[in-house]
């Protein structure tokens, strides 16, 4: 793999009015292949103004790096066709000089300034990698081992969830490993006979990373736990009684609370959604109900909520449907949701999957769409949230 360091591509971007709410949408890319951000929970907004984001021109999935002030787009990566890459899952180290994706069974670092790339793992035979995300501090790459029961079980996650339950059931091996970014060392951090996910690290907090076991909401144990690295301690956050389901969970900006977004009674029950944050130490919890589904919700804080509207309600029928809407606190409960946009995203793959998520200022919304037929990424500024319609 040779640094890509001469392919710039010139800005793509354009603006139009949304017709539901009339606010300014930028459209960021606009290529026949898809392109889309990094999944929600891995920030890629680094330097000033620029925006690391995946796409597959040239029939590659590689790693770019967007200039948000000049549209100019930078391929970072030079892949090869036919081998396995997860572009993204990239992150970012939180120092900003490296980032880290998987790449035909190893976990790649590349330097942002140079492009120079270094292997700094390789999985071993018999698994396959999980999610990955780095440490507050820049030290440690954590990331999931999977045991792979392809022999058995198709699966193919990133369309349409092929194999999901199956390999759930199954009860796969799996480990959460780390690897130094200084020196290499590998750290088996935990392990158990199930599906572990999810693992991310607090953006303030070095030692602590939450994980998830993983599978269908409805017939896991638990979903979201958290885990210390310091003291090999791991618990449970947001415990569910019977018939709570919560997921999706994310760590704020101030690196304690754990956003997430769930259901209680039945996925279809559109009374029993709901939506909150707790402190890791299960402190301070506070939850909302609201007659809506989303697939994916994201803040900073709990002032502010985005959601992707991924279904119709039967109190607003069509309008909230393939919306992104925003939720503000006023310190007595949620206020909204007040419509952003419309996004029409398919959600027919992983990678088109809308994954909205604020900024680390708060003052824009990112999304992936494939509303023009291929997936790519656009970016709305929040406006004052008076102004944004909602049908009484």
């Amino acid at each position: 793999m040779q640094p890509a360091k001469s392919k710039v591509w010139r800005s793509e971007q354009r603006s139009f009015q949304d017709r539901l709410t009339g606010v300014t949408v930028r459209q960021l890319t606009d290529y026949r292949s898809h392109s889309f951000h990094l999944y929600f929970t891995n920030n890629g907004f680094y330097g000033k103004g620029k925006l690391l984001f995946g796409s597959d021109r040239g029939n590659v999935t590689n790693l770019y790096s967007l200039d948000l002030h000049s549209g100019e787009m930078a391929q970072l990566t030079d892949l090869k066709p036919g081998y396995t890459s997860r572009i993204q899952g990239t992150f970012l180290n939180p120092l900003e000089h490296e980032a880290y994706f998987y790449y035909n069974h190893a976990i790649i670092g590349i330097d942002l300034h140079t492009l120079e790339e270094r292997t700094l793992y390789t999985a071993p035979a018999g698994y396959n990698f999980g999610s990955m995300s780095c440490t507050a501090d820049g030290e440690w790459v954590c990331f999931g081992l999977n045991e792979n029961l392809s022999d058995r079980i198709h699966m193919d996650l990133g369309n349409g969830y092929a194999g999901f339950e199956s390999y759930f059931s199954a009860k796969p091996h799996c480990m959460i490993m780390a690897v130094s970014t200084r020196n290499g060392t590998v750290r088996e951090l935990h392990e158990e006979q199930l599906w572990l996910g999810h693992i991310n690290t607090s953006p303030t907090q070095p030692h602590l990373f939450t994980y998830c076991h993983e599978g269908p909401w409805e017939q896991i144990d638990h979903r979201i736990w958290v885990f210390d690295m310091n003291t090999g301690l791991h618990w449970k956050v947001r415990d569910t009684k019977s018939n709570e389901y919560v997921g999706h969970e994310y760590w704020m900006k101030d690196g304690l609370h754990i956003g997430y977004h769930g259901f209680t009674g039945s996925l279809s029950d559109e009374t029993g959604k709901i939506l909150g944050a707790v402190h890791y130490t299960n402190e301070r919890l506070e939850e909302y109900s609201f007659p809506f589904q989303n697939m994916h919700v994201h803040s900073n804080d709990l002032n502010l909520v985005v959601g992707d509207g991924q279904q119709a309600s039967a109190y607003h029928g069509q309008q909230l449907q393939d919306t992104l809407q925003l939720w503000r606190n006023d310190g007595s409960g949620f206020q909204g949701p007040r419509l952003l946009c419309k996004h029409r995203g398919s959600f027919h793959t992983q990678s088109l999957h809308v994954h909205p998520r604020l900024s680390p200022d708060g003052k824009h919304v990112l999304f992936t769409s494939d509303m023009s037929g291929y997936g790519n990424l656009y970016m709305v500024d929040v406006p004052d949230f008076e102004s944004l319609p909602i049908r009484e």
